[in-house]
């Protein structure tokens, strides 16, 4: 991974601490996520939060049941930050924070119920690397397992982009940092594998309305940065119906097969 991407990881840790800012700044988009994969956590799981930042989202699965939740992340600075709030909270018992690397997991096979990814594989500049990080995943998995990867996809980018240029505004890009998963690769690696596998489209309204309509009907140089106060209706309406592919965040669920 390269060193400015640690860098800037590092810089976000050192800015925000325990905010969720230190990952993202869209708060509603955070919540969507930490609501999708933890409708997936059983109570009595044993987790793996691959990629946890600053644990933020780690700490509200821990609350709906989880037996135990490990995370691991390549910062320094998003570990240590984890951490301190770890050492707060009611539950540190049943959670372990530790600097690691998502192509080389340094725990054994077959270590636990659910393993999932939050916007981390992204990070990883090839998709031979991302390929990578996806075995890994899937091999600390155990049988009878979830794989649940929230992570965003070149795809559905282009549609908003196609929708955006009908009505001249400029595209939206990637990150200098991120590489989006393409959908076409990602599932034909599963497939090769005999893996069974969900695509579930958890995003596509509150982008349509936070990347798309929020420009046609606000100005948005008038609210910096995700606080223009449309993109808390399209949440709502997020959360009772979805669809159209136009969401670049999305989440494969990945089941390992009994042995």
């Amino acid at each position: 991974m390269g060193e400015h991407i640690l860098e800037f990881w590092t810089s976000q840790a050192d800015k925000h601490g325990a905010e969720h800012d230190a990952s993202w700044g869209d708060y509603h988009m955070i919540n969507l996520e930490i609501d999708a994969i933890g409708s997936r956590i059983m109570e009595g799981d044993d987790v793996l939060d691959v990629g946890c930042a600053n644990g933020f989202s780690t700490f509200h699965q821990i609350e709906r049941g989880a037996a135990t939740i490990a995370g691991i992340d390549f910062s320094e600075a998003m570990v240590r930050e984890a951490n301190k709030l770890r050492e707060k909270h009611p539950a540190k018992d049943k959670l372990s924070f530790q600097v690691g690397n998502a192509k080389n997991i340094q725990f054994d096979d077959n270590s636990f119920d659910v393993v999932y990814t939050t916007r981390t594989l992204i990070n990883l500049p090839t998709w031979e690397e991302q390929k990578l990080a996806v075995g890994e995943c899937i091999r600390v998995c155990r049988p009878g397992g979830r794989v649940i990867l929230s992570e965003a996809f070149w795809e559905p980018l282009s549609l908003l982009n196609a929708m955006r240029a009908l009505v001249h505004l400029p595209p939206l890009v990637e990150h200098d940092f991120n590489r989006y998963f393409k959908k076409s690769n990602l599932e034909s690696y599963l497939t090769e594998l005999n893996l069974e596998f969900e695509a579930l489209d958890i995003s596509s309204v509150y982008y349509l309305g936070s990347r798309f309509l929020r420009e046609l009907v606000t100005e948005p140089k008038n609210y910096p940065g995700y606080s223009n106060p449309i993109n808390k209706i399209f949440y709502d309406i997020e959360k009772e119906y979805s669809g159209g592919g136009f969401g670049i965040q999305q989440i494969y669920v990945i089941n390992k097969a009994e042995a």
